[in-house]
């Protein structure tokens, strides 16, 4: 017979042998929200689980059940098959709150010789401890946060700073977007489940750390908002700003963006900044994106729009805790920045 599991056992678990998370809701389910590195095997499909759930509403609990039966009895063979192609010691499986789908599920399993835990509480379960936790977490690490203009690479940055081994908070990351008009080109944005379930596990994993890079943001990335603890600790944090030439910094729009990969969706994100900008500037934008001058329209958007709201966002900090660096490109700034986190590193010890 299966066992439960609740979380609390569920990360010890997973922290001391191999254990797989498999999530059986329906395809849907999983891609609005998950535990971060599941599986996703479903029990029914969406079409499947919303016949069952109309069956349930509108005839009987009896015909409902009757309905998934069937389903689930055409498709077992496939179904079995996919948990024994995942070659690990354990698994866990889970639907939206520990129910029917689960349960299923972990009996099948264990009457095929294939052990697997059920997670008490499901998804929701998850859910409730992850906001929680953001709710009550005391983040330890000191914060560096990097400032700058728009196209000084900050992401890149930190993301070659963690491939060295410091320790980053890559927000943009876990909110699968940019962070400004033009900051969902070429992505699908996080919800805001996803992005908590991805900001908890990393902040734990660094919660040992001394100090924490990341980069500096509004509240809001995407469709997600960062919670009070990070916003505060972003403002008590060292802020450096990167100072890098205007050509630099079009480069490196041009070679992230790829703008003509991505030519209608520019087109309508500068129209939603377009009435900020002064009109024959705006205009000559306009035609230059239409025309694909991405390099001139973009320059001329740095210059006239991003570089100004900069300029007044950044009077908000204190000299006290700011350094601005002046560097070339981004090879340049992750070094420099490397070793002020060095220098304050060896300072602490």
């Amino acid at each position: 017979m299966f066992q439960d599991i609740t979380l609390d056992k569920l990360f010890t678990l997973e922290n001391k042998q191999e254990l797989a998370l498999i999530d059986v809701r329906s395809p849907s389910e999983y891609k609005d929200a998950t535990i971060p590195g599941s599986y996703n095997i479903p029990l029914f499909s969406d079409e499947e689980r919303a016949e069952v759930g109309t069956l349930y509403k509108q005839v009987s609990k009896e015909a409902a059940k009757e309905r998934g039966l069937e389903i689930v009895s055409a498709k077992l063979p496939q179904f079995i098959k996919q948990f024994g192609q995942i070659n690990t010691e354990h698994k866990a499986v889970f639907c939206w709150r520990g129910g029917m789908r689960s349960r299923t599920t972990a009996t099948v399993l264990d009457l095929m010789g294939i052990h697997a835990y059920r997670l008490q509480g499901g998804i929701r379960a998850y859910r409730e401890w992850v906001v929680k936790t953001l709710e009550e977490i005391d983040f330890k690490p000191e914060a560096f946060v990097l400032n700058g203009y728009t196209g000084t690479g900050k992401t890149i940055i930190l993301q070659r700073l963690e491939q060295e081994g410091h320790p980053i908070l890559d927000l943009e990351g876990m909110a699968n977007h940019r962070g400004s008009v033009f900051g969902q080109i070429g992505l699908e944005p996080h919800n805001q489940k996803t992005f908590d379930a991805l900001l908890v596990e990393k902040v734990l994993h660094l919660q040992a750390s001394p100090y924490v890079l990341l980069e500096a943001e509004s509240k809001r990335i995407g469709k997600s908002v960062l919670p009070e603890f990070l916003l505060k600790k972003k403002e008590q944090g060292t802020q450096i700003f990167i100072d890098m030439p205007l050509e630099e910094r079009v480069q490196n729009i041009l070679e992230e963006y790829r703008p003509w990969e991505h030519h209608n969706q520019c087109l309508e994100a500068f129209r939603i900044i377009k009435k900020r900008i002064h009109t024959p500037i705006a205009t000559q934008i306009d035609n230059d994106l239409q025309a694909g001058h991405y390099e001139s329209a973009v320059s001329l958007m740095l210059d006239y729009y991003y570089d100004r709201r900069y300029e007044h966002a950044a009077e908000q900090y204190p000299d006290d805790r700011s350094v601005t660096i002046q560097v070339k490109n981004i090879d340049e700034a992750v070094q420099v920045i490397r070793d002020k986190v060095q220098t304050n590193a060896n300072m602490s010890e």
